[in-house]
């Protein structure tokens, strides 16, 4: 896929999946405080409990059909998905049909509805673009990265952030998760200057995100540095 700056637009209408989640909720943050974002459609299963001039929310509880919602889903420059699960405790067929069959049913209709969108989606350090590796999650990733790229969107990048730790007031939804970020914060300065190439934030992936869909990327996979950089760039 070619980056043409040509292209792109100075601002974006975002189509935002898995906004009540941490990385989600803090890409919905950034979007909500960036003016070249000017209209947020944020879609899940329940409200994300933000009131917002530029947001806008539709309630769908099933993420493998939007038949029903189709309508309300065309018109968008840049679809940030940020939906995801463990594959601790899961079976192969369950994580495959969460993951790779999920993704790609908001995949297609989004390629099909607005072809000149940008697909946004939080993947992760050690995804196998192989899909040969003997890890279940890694290869299960690297099939629905691949898909992804090959849908005819004016451009798709595959965020892969290895550690995020949650900012401006972000939490996991999951109390032991909750628990583990408030213990590593403080420690986070320390870690970003050990682990430079493995730490970033959640307001981090939502800026580099916002700033891919505006002025595009000379590349598909953005590693954790990528990120970093493109969040801060000028």
């Amino acid at each position: 896929m070619q980056y043409c700056e040509d292209e792109y637009k100075s601002s974006v209408k975002v189509i935002l999946f898995g906004a009540t989640g941490m990385v989600g909720s803090g890409v919905l943050k950034e979007c909500l405080d960036d003016s070249r974002v000017t209209s947020i459609l944020v879609v899940g299963r329940s409200t994300c409990l933000v009131k917002h001039k530029k947001l806008r929310e539709v309630i769908h509880n099933d993420f493998f059909d939007y038949t029903l919602i189709k309508n309300k889903l065309d018109g968008y420059d840049a679809c940030f998905f940020c939906l995801g699960v463990s594959a601790a405790g899961k079976s192969e067929a369950d994580y495959y049909r969460l993951t790779y069959e999920l993704t790609l049913a908001v995949g297609e209709i989004m390629a099909e509805l607005n072809p000149n969108l940008t697909f946004c989606y939080v993947s992760g350090l050690g995804t196998d673009s192989t899909e040969h590796g003997r890890i279940t999650w890694a290869r299960v990733k690297g099939k629905t990265e691949n898909h992804l790229l090959r849908l005819p969107f004016k451009a798709a990048f595959m965020f892969r952030p290895g550690y995020i730790q949650p900012v401006k007031g972000v939490r996991s939804k999951t109390m032991l998760y909750r628990i583990f970020y408030l213990f590593l914060e403080p420690l986070y300065p320390v870690l970003r200057r050990l682990f430079p190439r493995q730490v970033t934030t959640t307001e981090n992936i939502g800026r580099a995100m916002i700033r891919v869909a505006v002025d595009g990327y000379p590349n598909s996979v953005i590693d954790t540095q990528g990120i970093n950089m493109v969040a801060v760039a000028d």
